[in-house]
């Protein structure tokens, strides 16, 4: 079970999310996330488990800013396996 807690501080949002998530899970982390605050931290401590949608949602949330911290070890290798094979994919055959 998917449990998020919010602290703000300043411009500073941070959430910390724990459990299991899963990709049906993404649109209310979305949903939690939607503010006009710049710094956004995603702090990742407690989860436990995660899908490959997760993890593509989190390489996106990467790419547009987010700060992911406690990032499990897991779940960053994964996210740098997913981000290698999608760089492999968009590169040309050189053959």
């Amino acid at each position: 079970m998917l449990r998020i807690e919010k602290d703000s501080g300043g411009c500073v949002n941070k959430w910390r999310l724990s459990g299991r998530i899963q990709s049906d899970q993404i649109p209310s982390i979305v949903s939690e996330m939607d503010c006009d605050c710049p710094s956004k931290i995603l702090d990742l401590s407690e989860v436990t488990l995660v899908d490959l949608g997760v993890v593509q949602f989190l390489i996106a949330c990467e790419d547009e800013g987010v700060a992911l911290v406690e990032c499990p070890a897991y779940v960053r290798e994964w996210m740098l396996r997913e981000r290698a094979e999608e760089a492999q994919s968009d590169s040309p055959d050189t053959e």
